[in-house]
């Protein structure tokens, strides 16, 4: 399970070092995609070949537009990338932009998926979440999620 958070610094090749807790768990090969919030997700080859697979189950998923934008989104800007003996891996621009990624940046792991997010982007995004944690856990409480 991929859990925890770690923070890094992109060099100035646009390498981005994966965490050494995350790099046995996620192998040679991961797919980097835009993910939601203004961060990135980082798949193992295995879950993203799930995750493909869930998006185009439905053979009706071409004929509705919403499903045809997430494709696109999530499958058209995906990028298979290779992580090297130190645990490196090369960021492409279009990601990079995409996140607002410049230099510290925080991996976050989230069960079967890790996120790369902008270091400013993240410390925002943990204040507002704790700012309404126990009404969140109220909601999904109610809803029967916990």
């Amino acid at each position: 399970m991929l859990i925890g958070e770690y923070r890094h610094t992109i060099d100035d090749k646009n390498r981005l070092s994966l965490p050494a807790k995350f790099r046995q768990e996620m192998g040679k090969k991961v797919v980097i995609t835009p993910g939601l919030d203004s961060c990135l997700f980082v798949f193992t080859t295995n879950e993203w070949e799930k995750i493909s697979e869930h998006l185009s189950v439905t053979g009706s998923s071409l004929l509705q537009a919403d499903n045809r934008s997430l494709n696109r989104y999530l499958l058209g800007r995906a990028v298979e990338v290779d992580v090297d003996a130190v645990g490196r891996m090369l960021l492409p621009e279009h990601l990079r932009e995409k996140a607002n990624l410049k230099s510290k940046v925080v991996f976050i792991g989230v069960r079967d998926r890790v996120e790369i997010w902008d270091e400013n982007t993240w410390n925002a995004y943990v204040v507002e979440v704790e700012s309404k944690a126990d009404a969140l856990a109220e909601k999904l409480g109610q809803a029967g999620m916990l």
